[in-house]
């Protein structure tokens, strides 16, 4: 039987993946190179899951506990935004 990770692990684990998986710090990202094919800017996009993952890191740290409503939002936020890369071709 597996064992089901604490609400603080299951996003720590979100948070490791988008870090992982994301150029969140890489500097060629967050310019716009699609010349006027852009689908979502990859510069914002990146910036927003920085900041929710900067605010959980945090908030982890104190030790508050994310609700499940608040884990699914942010592991959506980085599935769309790592489709949002893919389709202007930076993945």
């Amino acid at each position: 039987m597996s064992h089901k990770p604490d609400r603080i692990t299951a996003m720590q684990l979100i948070i490791d993946q988008a870090k992982c998986e994301l150029p969140l710090y890489e500097s060629d990202t967050f310019v716009c190179g699609t010349e006027g094919n852009c689908v979502g800017c990859p510069k914002k996009l990146l910036e927003l899951v920085d900041t929710e993952l900067s605010y959980w890191e945090h908030n982890i740290k104190r030790g508050i506990s994310p609700n499940f409503d608040e884990i699914r939002r942010f592991g959506k936020l980085c599935t769309n935004v790592k489709r949002g890369l893919i389709r202007n071709n930076i993945l």
